[in-house]
């Protein structure tokens, strides 16, 4: 039930017909990220996505607050390294309020100077409340280590010392280069009619134009480093983890079932090694990341100062562990239908399907239906597994990235040298 329309201006809009429930998802997606920014202007696209928010020529702040909350629907956005993504649930009888709410704010938000220096002062404390969160910060200090002078090594939200100096003219300047139809995909999932979606997008859209702007693709060259931050913290905040692979790799499902067995769930290797049978941790898990051209593995662990090198130890001796090809065959076949189980439980929801669309448009071109990755997921085999391990996931290819009261670094090269 999934359909596709090209409009005259540019605008992609997708659609899922699912006739049994009565909400529906609406996503404009704007194909506009952290990694497309300059340096001097790093965090102007999340500064952005706060301003849309921040009134139009016919709604207040409050007003477009209150518009979807009056009739028991979602308004959000976020911002992303690769888009930024406006979005609504709303009752099917509420679709023309919705698009009405999401359009003004995109297209006629007013972006004025006292607006922009009020929300400024916003995400300055945003910033702020980030530093103050080690088990989140972490994550983006792993990533610009591995990723060092990079554009997708670079924090989404940006720094303070930039957003402190982002003038009117620098945000009108991205707002208008890439706020524009051609730049974007609206995807709508519920109870709906295709056509009559048509319909309402184009009303909604007519007269906008604009210019496709090309992303330029340079991939990132990872870089093996440790990276200690001295904090004085309750915890220690470790991400240790290597090179992925991008989204469109025919190879990303192998890379997804390796990230699994290890630390995707709490049948893993890593929770059950880690967590259960030695006690040394709360928080251990893993993800694979993918871009454009780019993915990232990690190990996240949140844990105390004396159990940082048997915990390391452990991450290591895992991964160790499936590159010389410990894979039984009922670990493979959970792993499976964990990856199937969460991919169909999630179909439930009509947002996550809106959003499967958007991105799968905005990354692939198309669409990939659950069958098919299903099918993608079953066709990995056991060789699979240690090949791509053996490839990936060398002692060599691994950073480390902590934080927390650590100081020996040293201790750490060592470590994953000897891994």
């Amino acid at each position: 039930m999934i359909k596709t329309t090209l409009l005259d201006n540019g605008v992609q809009l997708l659609t899922e017909d699912i006739p049994h429930v009565r909400s529906v998802a609406i996503g404009v997606w704007v194909n506009l990220g952290s990694r497309d920014e300059e340096d001097r202007v790093a965090g102007i696209s999340h500064f952005i996505e706060h301003l849309m928010f921040k009134g139009t020529a016919k709604r207040t702040p409050r007003q477009i607050a209150e518009a979807l909350d009056a009739v028991g629907g979602q308004l959000n956005a976020f911002t992303t390294k690769e888009y930024t993504c406006y979005y609504a649930r709303v009752l099917d009888e509420h679709i023309d309020l919705a698009l009405d709410v999401l359009t003004d704010m995109i297209f006629a938000s007013r972006l004025e100077a006292a607006d922009i220096d009020r929300e400024r002062n916003v995400i300055l404390e945003e910033i702020k409340m980030y530093e103050d969160a080690p088990d989140e910060l972490v994550h983006d200090m792993f990533t610009s280590t591995i990723w060092q002078g990079h554009v997708l090594g670079r924090p989404i939200i940006g720094r303070s010392e930039v957003i402190a100096q982002l003038s009117r003219e620098d945000i009108l300047e991205y707002y208008h280069r890439y706020y524009v139809p051609e730049n974007m995909i609206v995807a709508v999932a519920g109870n709906i009619d295709h056509d009559r979606v048509v319909e309402k997008i184009v009303r909604y859209f007519t007269g906008r134009r604009g210019e496709k702007q090309q992303r330029r693709l340079i991939p990132p060259l990872p870089r093996r480093q440790v990276n200690c931050r001295n904090k004085d913290t309750e915890q220690v905040h470790l991400c240790v983890g290597a090179p992925g692979l991008p989204l469109d790799h025919e190879q990303v499902y192998v890379y997804q079932l390796i990230n699994t067995i290890l630390g995707g769930g709490i049948s893993s290797r890593l929770f059950q090694s880690i967590r259960e049978q030695r006690g040394l941790v709360y928080s251990v898990y893993s993800y694979h990341s993918s871009y454009h051209d780019a993915g990232l593995f990690c190990v996240y662990a949140g844990l105390s100062r004396q159990n940082v090198p048997a915990t390391l130890e452990l991450i290591m001796k895992e991964i160790n562990d499936i590159r010389q090809g410990g894979i039984k065959s009922e670990e493979l076949r959970r792993a499976k239908d964990q990856l199937k189980g969460n991919l169909l439980l999630s179909l439930e929801s009509v947002n996550t399907r809106m959003s499967r669309l958007g991105k799968s448009q905005l990354y692939l071109g198309k669409v990939v239906l659950p069958d098919e990755i299903v099918q993608r997921v079953e066709e990995v085999t056991e060789e699979d597994i240690v090949r791509l391990a053996q490839e990936k996931l060398p002692a060599e290819a691994f950073s480390l990235a902590l934080i927390g009261p650590w100081d020996d670094c040293r201790l750490l090269e060592q470590m994953l040298g000897q891994a």
